[in-house]
């Protein structure tokens, strides 16, 4: 039989091209309803559809492919559902910069038009990501593909929502909400990033109303909120001021008096002066303060921040000052306030404070706390059953240690502000009868605004009429709903509910959900509460959280920096196969991966020797196919044989565990170390020899181990196990679906793998000594090899053809007192010898130099890792695979530093004598 060969070099591009073309066509992916297999279904994270592949989608999707190829590889019907998100604020905001380029606006096509042209938007560009996730090589069904606007979504969405309302767990509420003065939208706290930066705390006097003499000092960063002021908090247990309390502060340049507080949830004893001003409409704790002691409210900004002159002067503000402040922005209210303070003699003084500030993730403007008329879910009747399924364990969140973070997230949960101020979305379905709500109505910039206090009347589709007068004037909220509303429906709306679809009895709950830390709480919280509400299940058995992705040096990727590393440059320079890898090698549980293009690179070079032990192979591989049973198999053949089975054993394991880092360096670690680097050396004398009695064994195990490892490879590398499986003897048209392997325990052979170790150890130590001595590899020097245990020194007997050819020299295994006795440098490890021949031209003092070198390196190694394992917080904070990683390179450091002591009190009696 002639089989194809391989190209002289690989080449990733062509080869990704053409099997991501022939998957797909071919359908390979496609969930059949009718498959015999148990159903194993990810929905995945729908990534924005304004969005271009990011690396941290390639380690979410990479993570999701290899357990989605792994379970159809095992016979499982395999749904992975893929489908991207409308993104509301996002895609509004590309499409308006495309009608600013234009000279258009939102404003200027109306509603319908930009909606219109939204859609087209979506047509023209919006699967650019999918086109980069089939090129990352995602199995996913893409016949299935969703979108969260499609109409089944849409549909979802609207039931869910007014059953929601009926059952009085969505309502229409004033709260303080996140407020983008530039979107001029409500935000969600995900969408809000938050900056550190420099700025100023000012301790301005607020004096007593009953004495003028006396003031307490107020530490704010934000004087131009004062005007919003209810009341100044002190703590109760505070000796200064707790005599204070009850009474009255006058509030400075306002005719308004507040009181004085107690609050020891707001106040910091050890911050600032110990007084904190109550502003509950400007701030997220003063509101929570303010509903504590029942204050008032008093709204200054207007919705694009800029101070209100009306509510200036009903807040008590000195109707010239209220003039004066009028339709300034923050900062220019800010240093106008400061300036007045100081004027009066009320500002004690500034100093510099580091504090964090909120931008919208979108256009990066200050965000505003904004007392704002929102839709809200009432959320802790869903929250308590979403606790429930994960403290009784029906959700298994992996790793454990996010589950107390979950746990306290969900048990301390607020109201869900669902509304946002745009076009681009679900539009709330809720209409108002224009007659009735008419006191309500205001119009602000070209959009109708309704009140608190307005009644809506909220139906899947617009009432006939209002049952309240009859009219038939209605106006629909002209509010959207936040992008995560639909997002929480995701598992069970995208297999076709409301309807009952096959899919749906079929495939939900899914199997497991894998996702970034990041948004726990904001989706994955949300799907849960959302898939036992209207499922009466859990919407997944497992989720996985992975770790963030940062650069080399932990920092957080940012264009600003010129820090990030495009998964698209990195595809074309290494191979998608390489990305994966090192995404999927580094994917260690507790923490981020440091990513650096060196490493991806270095993958790139693994990749490249699967390419040429394939080629090597396949020189081999020619002619009749013969079947020795494995125990008639040479030495190295049994031994390769066990090793794959044990590996096997380990990948299966690990990929249970969800620990895909372990298993990728459990493949490694074979293919190159065990397969390439001994199997494939110790197998050369025979493929060499044509009428080697070994080589039908030798070829067969060759081609059986090659094709296995194909296989156990193919979820983390598709493309390169692809293209490499269709060169060599295999059954069936693809790998991805032929079964992965399992690990037959017969073929396990702890006996031929501890002989194995022993020819491994006496390698090392003779290349060891080749190395000190500055022998070159291929250079023949006479060897002398012994056991102290009898029995292993009869198995050196055993091993002597290999032992002669890994070692490159004139080997010969005897007792030690048979050896010469002048210059020959003895290595000794566990109990085996090696003596090698120190030759007249080795510079001895170069030898001695370097070794002394070595050792003090390996003295400095030694207290690093001592230390490390010395300090209680590291072994109470570092996982327990990095502390036995420690205590291993602390045995192998003291392993080799005796070695080298030994080697240089040998190699300096030589050099004395």
């Amino acid at each position: 039989m002639t089989l194809p060969q391989l190209s002289k070099t690989y080449d990733p591009q062509s080869v990704e091209a053409r099997w991501s073309h022939f998957w797909i066509e071919k359908r390979y992916f496609h969930a059949l309803l009718d498959h015999p297999g148990e159903p194993y279904c990810i929905v995945i994270p729908p990534p924005n559809v304004t969005g271009s592949l990011h690396v941290g989608h390639a380690l979410n999707h990479s993570l999701q492919d290899v357990l989605v190829r792994w379970r159809r590889m095992q016979g499982r019907n395999t749904l992975w559902l893929p489908g991207t998100d409308h993104a509301g604020i996002a895609t509004q905001n590309v499409v308006e910069k495309q009608l600013l380029a234009e000279g258009l606006s939102r404003e200027a096509l109306g509603r319908d038009r930009f909606i219109k042209r939204v859609w087209q938007w979506k047509a023209a560009s919006g699967n650019t990501i999918v086109r980069q996730q089939q090129r990352l090589g995602e199995s996913c069904d893409w016949d299935r593909l969703r979108f969260t606007m499609d109409e089944g979504l849409s549909r979802a969405v609207i039931e869910v929502f007014v059953r929601l309302y009926n059952e009085g767990l969505i309502y229409r509420g004033e709260r303080l909400i996140n407020w983008c003065p530039r979107c001029l939208t409500a935000l969600s706290d995900i969408e809000v990033e938050h900056n550190e930066i420099q700025g100023t705390l000012y301790h301005i006097k607020y004096p007593l109303a009953d004495d003028s003499g006396m003031c307490l000092i107020v530490a704010t960063t934000r004087p131009e909120t004062m005007f919003g002021d209810t009341a100044v908090a002190v703590h109760p247990d505070d000796p200064r001021y707790r005599h204070l309390i009850g009474r009255t502060i006058r509030l400075p340049l306002t005719d308004r008096t507040i009181p004085i507080v107690g609050d020891p949830m707001l106040v910091d004893l050890e911050f600032g002066t110990g007084a904190v001003k109550i502003t509950p409409a400007h701030d997220f704790s003063d509101y929570e303060a303010g509903e504590r002691h029942r204050l008032p409210r008093f709204a200054l900004f207007d919705h694009r921040a800029l101070l209100d002159h009306a509510s200036l002067l009903n807040a008590g503000v000195e109707p010239e000052i209220a003039a004066a402040l009028a339709k300034l922005p923050v900062q220019k209210a800010r240093t106008a306030l400061v300036r007045l303070l100081s004027e009066r003699g009320l500002l004690v003084k500034q100093s510099n404070h580091t504090m964090a500030v909120g931008k919208c993730y979108r256009c990066k403007t200050v965000v505003e706390p904004f007392l704002s008329p929102q839709w809200f879910v009432k959320i802790q009747p869903l929250a308590d059953p979403a606790i429930k399924v994960v403290e009784e364990g029906r959700i298994r969140i992996i790793p454990e240690g996010w589950i107390n973070n979950y746990l306290g997230w969900m048990r301390n949960i607020k109201d869900w502000c669902i509304s946002r101020q745009i076009w681009w979305g679900h539009q709330i379905p809720a209409w108002y009868c224009l007659a009735c709500n008419e006191p309500y109505l205001v119009t602000r910039e070209g959009t109708t605004i309704f009140l608190q206090g307005a009644r809506p009347l909220v139906a899947p589709s617009v009432p006939a009429q209002c049952p309240t007068c009859g009219g038939s004037r209605l106006m629909r909220d002209p509010d959207v709903l936040d992008t995560w509303f639909s997002s929480a429906l995701w598992p069970f709306s995208t297999l076709g509910w409301p309807e009952q679809t096959p899919e749906l009895a079929l495939y939900y709950p899914t199997a497991t959900l894998v996702t970034g830390l990041d948004i726990l709480f904001f989706w994955v919280a949300r799907m849960i509460m959302m898939g036992l509400k209207f499922m009466g299940d859990v919407p997944f058995r497992d989720v996985y959280i992975h770790a963030l992705v940062r650069d080399a040096e932990g920092q957080k990727m940012s264009k600003s920096k010129g820090n990030v590393i495009d998964p698209l440059h990195v595809m074309d320079k290494y191979g998608a196969d390489a990305l994966r890898f090192t995404l999927t090698s580094m994917a260690s549980p507790g923490r981020d991966v440091k990513l650096a293009e060196e490493r991806i690179e270095g993958y790139r070079n693994f990749a490249n020797k699967i390419w040429n032990v394939a080629r090597f192979t396949l020189m081999y591989l020619d002619g009749p196919q013969t079947c020795v049973p494995l125990k008639d198999r040479p030495f190295p053949d049994r031994w390769i044989i066990s090793r794959l089975h044990r590996t096997i054993q380990t990948v299966l394991a690990e990929l249970e565990a969800y620990r895909f880092d372990r298993a990728a360096s459990a493949l490694y670690q074979f293919i190159w170390h065990e397969y390439c680097d001994w199997y494939v050396e110790l197998s050369k004398p025979v493929l060499q020899d044509v009428s080697h009695p070994d080589g039908p064994a030798t070829r067969q195990t060759m081609a059986e181990t090659l094709e296995t490892t194909m296989r156990l490879l193919h979820p983390f590398m598709p493309f390169i196990t692809e293209e490499i499986w269709q060169t060599i003897p295999h059954k069936g048209d693809s790998i991805t679906v032929q079964p992965y392997p399992t690990a037959d325990a017969t073929a396990v052979a702890p006996d031929v793998e501890e002989q194995f170790a022993l020819l491994e150890q006496v390698i090392r130590l003779v290349r060891t000594g080749r190395v000190l001595l500055h022998y070159q590899p291929g250079q023949s020097i006479p060897l002398f090899v012994a056991h102290v245990d009898q029995d292993r020194h009869s198995q050196l007997h055993q091993l002597h053809r290999h032992l002669v050819h890994m070692s490159r020299g004139l080997l010969e295994v005897k007792p030690i007192d048979e050896w010469p006795s002048d210059k020959l440098l003895r290595l000794v490890a566990e109990g085996i010898s090696v003596g090698m021949i120190v030759s007249s031209d080795v510079d001895l003092g170069n030898v001695l130099a370097r070794l002394t070198a070595q050792i003090t390196e390996i003295d400095k190694e030694t207290k690093r890792i001592e230390a490390n394992l010395a300090n209680a917080e590291f072994f109470t904070k570092a996982p327990p695979d990095v502390v036995a990683e420690h205590q291993a390179r602390l045995r192998t450091a003291t392993r080799d530093r005796a070695l080298l002591v030994s080697s240089r009190e040998q190699l300096q009696a030589m050099w004395d004598h």
